[in-house]
C-alpha cells in the first residue's frame, strides 16, 4: 500500500478477514466483539495505518469523545493504574483520552482547560485535588468533572477514590493491637483532603483506643519521600521519640524507613512503620512495608462510568464513591520495644 495514500476501512477489514460492519463493531462498541476478533482488527489498523481515533471521529461529528485527564504527576506511582482503569471504561464506550500533566503547575492546568472550552474535550478527570485559579474566566461554566485519587478542595465536584478513614483506621487499629500507643503520624495537610482524612482516621482510632491527645505526635508532609526523612530528624531533634510511624502513604513511609536506618535502627525490632497506597517499591522494601492498598484500576473504572453517567444525564448520579481498602500486612510491623537501643 503506497504511503501517500490514507488507509481506508476496507484495508482493515481485508487483512483482518473481517466484514466492514464488524471492523466498525470493534472500533466503536468494542465491547460486543470477541477478544480474538477485535485483535485481529487491532493489528490490522496497525499495519495499514487507518486513521480510528476519537479525535478524528469526533471531528467528522462535530462533538468531543475525549476525556480530559489533568494530572500534576504522571510518575506517581498510582497514576498508571487509576489510567488503566479510565482508559478501559472510555474506550468501552467510544471516547478516548487526553492527558495532561501539569508538573504541579496551577498555570498548566488552566491551559489544558482549553480543550474543554474550545470542545475539543467533553469531560474532565482530575487528579490534582484543586481546581486550576482562574478557571472561571476560561469557561462560563466547568463542563462534566470527576476528581480521582484527591477529593477536590475547592470545587464541590463528584469524586471516586478510597476511602481514606477507614484506611487509615484499618493501620492504626493494626498497630494498637500489637501493643503501640506513641503513634506517630506523618503527612498531615491542611490543603490535601486525603491526608487530612487519614490524619482523621489516625484520631478516630486512637480515641477508640482510649489514647490520650498528649501521646499524639503529629508532623506535617507533603507526601515525598524527603518528607519522611525530614520528620525522622525533627523527632530525633526533639527526643520525642515514637514506637511506631504511622505515614499518610508510602513514599513518607520509605523515607521514615530510610532515615531510621540510616541511625542504625532496626524495623521492626526498634521501630514499625506503616504506609498508605500500596505502591510497587512497597513490596521491594526491606524488610516489605505493611500498608493499605488502593484499588487503583477500579477507583479508574468507576470515576470514567460515573463521569459518562454525567455526561448522558447532565448531572452527577452520586457526589462521592468510596471503595474499601485493604490492609496488607509485611514485615515492618511488630510489638513496640523496650528500649530505644542502637543494635
Amino acid at each position: 500500500m503506497s504511503n501517500s495514500t490514507p488507509a481506508t476501512i476496507e484495508d482493515v477489514a481485508r487483512i483482518a478477514e473481517v466484514s466492514i460492519a464488524t471492523v466498525s463493531r470493534a472500533i466503536h462498541t468494542p465491547e460486543k466483539v470477541a477478544n480474538s476478533t477485535r485483535l485481529k482488527v487491532n493489528q490490522a489498523i496497525a499495519i495499514t495505518g487507518y486513521t480510528t481515533n476519537a479525535m478524528a471521529r469526533s471531528l467528522r461529528l462535530g462533538r468531543s469523545n475525549m476525556i480530559l485527564v489533568v494530572a500534576p504527576d504522571i510518575g506517581d506511582p498510582n497514576f498508571s493504574n487509576i489510567l488503566v482503569g479510565l482508559e478501559n471504561e472510555a474506550r468501552a464506550h467510544g471516547y478516548g483520552i487526553l492527558i495532561g500533566h501539569t508538573q504541579n503547575d496551577a498555570q498548566r492546568g488552566l491551559e489544558y482547560l482549553k480543550f474543554l472550552n474550545s470542545n475539543q474535550a467533553a469531560g474532565l478527570i482530575l487528579f490534582t485535588g484543586i481546581l486550576p485559579f482562574g478557571h472561571q474566566t476560561m469557561t462560563a461554566r466547568l463542563p462534566p468533572s470527576v476528581g480521582v485519587f484527591e477529593p477536590v478542595f475547592n470545587g464541590g465536584i463528584p469524586y471516586v477514590g478510597v476511602d481514606d478513614v477507614e484506611g487509615a483506621r484499618k493501620a492504626v487499629d493494626l498497630l494498637l493491637a500489637e501493643g503501640h500507643r506513641k503513634i506517630a503520624f506523618i503527612g498531615d495537610s491542611r490543603t490535601r483532603l486525603a491526608y487530612s482524612r487519614r490524619r482523621q482516621g489516625y484520631d478516630t482510632g486512637l480515641d477508640a483506643a482510649g489514647v490520650a491527645p498528649d501521646m499524639r505526635i503529629v508532623l506535617e508532609g507533603d507526601g515525598t519521600l524527603e518528607s519522611g526523612r525530614h520528620a525522622v530528624e525533627q523527632l530525633f531533634m526533639r527526643d520525642t521519640l515514637p514506637t511506631a510511624f504511622m505515614c499518610v502513604n508510602d513514599q513518607t513511609a520509605i523515607g521514615v524507613m530510610i532515615g531510621l536506618g540510616a541511625r542504625g535502627y532496626d524495623i521492626p525490632t526498634d521501630f514499625s512503620v506503616t504506609g498508605f497506597d500500596d505502591v510497587p517499591q512497597a513490596v521491594f522494601m526491606s524488610p516489605p512495608l505493611t500498608t493499605i492498598r488502593q484499588p487503583r484500576t477500579l477507583i479508574g473504572k468507576q470515576a470514567m462510568a460515573l463521569l459518562l453517567e454525567f455526561l448522558a444525564d447532565g448531572q452527577p448520579v452520586e457526589t462521592e464513591i468510596l471503595l474499601r481498602p485493604d490492609l496488607v500486612v509485611r514485615n515492618s510491623v511488630g510489638a513496640p520495644s523496650r528500649r530505644w537501643t542502637k543494635r
